[in-house]
């Protein structure tokens, strides 16, 4: 029988509450914090005690709940604070320093994986296969490399959930891919990444554990009747705009059929992705198979969602793992650590 434990549920706010404010009429909302309320959940089912605290952009709140209610474990979802995505990092490293165990993966991977450029370079370093790309700084002259081949896909350096990436995002001249660094620099007030376009098929795949690691099942991102000629990319719209999906046939399904030799290497280049980036929780990478059978990894994200209707939660229960007991192993791993 589990244990059952004192758990706070922290979590990124999208507006400044009190302590004890308990968030019932978001939780409501399956627009809204449908994640929280799925942890929510599934912590209640496994019979742990639960105190809910969302931060905006004050971290006195927590401070004051630890002192007053001390937790045996923090679940976190916090993935960004005062709006911004990249400080992600520094709020699992203040749980860290109150010496509380807590879910999800490490401020310094945290830090890498937000991180494009770093990322890349670690994973190129350790040869896993990322596209080739260029880095351009706020406040500096916006020059083309001449290694970098077009099209090429233009980001913000720091951000999650592919905000930012737009069909406008991919760049098939010298002057466009300007352009639109120069928008992610002033609209966004980010540094900004282009990364060579890696055509292909985009598969999402879940990988956890610490000492023993494991690879879920891939997902696919199929992207249905988008125009000839369009990049096949996924954009916010892509990711998050129901009605944007709808109208093109974008859909999220577990990935067709791959060879055996294939799959393989999708899953031994995850592993070693997830080793070389010092991840020991969970993550998903986002990866392209080109035609030819060459693994590209896309991007790394340490802090995936674990809403009941994403990938990870979707690929663990295709391996047996329903969602509550994914929750539940969630939660030993951070006791182990």
């Amino acid at each position: 029988m589990k244990k059952a434990l004192k758990i706070l549920l922290l979590f990124n706010s999208p507006s400044a509450q009190p302590r004890g404010y308990e968030y019932k009429e978001e939780f409501a909302d399956p627009e809204n914090m449908y994640t929280e309320n799925d942890i929510h959940r599934a912590l209640l089912v496994n019979g742990h005690g639960v105190r809910v605290l969302g931060l905006f952009n004050d971290i006195a709140p927590l401070l004051e709940e630890v002192r007053e209610f001390p937790p045996d474990v923090i679940f976190n979802l916090v993935d960004m604070f005062n709006e911004k995505a990249q400080w992600d990092k520094n709020a699992a490293a203040l749980i860290e320093m109150l010496g509380i165990p807590f879910t999800g993966c490490s401020p310094v991977s945290l830090m890498l994986c937000n991180n494009k450029a770093m990322s890349k370079k670690i994973l190129s370093y350790h040869r896993i296969k990322v596209p080739h790309f260029e880095t351009f700084d706020r406040g500096r002259r916006v020059q083309v490399g001449k290694k970098l081949k077009l099209p090429a896909v233009v980001k913000p350096l720091c951000e999650e959930a592919s905000r930012g990436i737009s069909q406008a995002s991919v760049a098939d001249s010298a002057e466009a891919l300007e352009e639109r660094v120069k928008f992610i620099h002033q609209k966004m007030e980010m540094d900004a990444i282009a990364e060579e376009y890696v055509d292909g098929r985009e598969l999402y795949v879940t990988v956890m554990g610490r000492k023993k690691i494991e690879v879920f099942p891939a997902r696919e991102l199929l992207f249905g009747e988008l125009p000839e000629g369009e990049p096949r990319i996924a954009t916010y719209k892509a990711k998050w705009d129901d009605a944007y999906r709808q109208r093109w046939g974008i859909k999220s399904v577990f990935a067709g059929k791959l060879s055996e030799e294939l799959e393989r290497q999708v899953s031994e280049t995850c592993k070693r992705a997830y080793r070389a980036l010092g991840l020991d929780a969970y993550a998903r990478f986002d990866i392209r198979v080109t035609p030819d059978g060459q693994v590209f990894i896309i991007e790394a994200n340490a802090n995936p969602c674990l809403a009941r209707i994403d990938e990870m939660a979707q690929s663990a229960e295709k391996l047996g793992l329903a969602y509550d007991a994914l929750v539940q192993r969630v939660v030993e791993m951070a006791l182990e650590r």
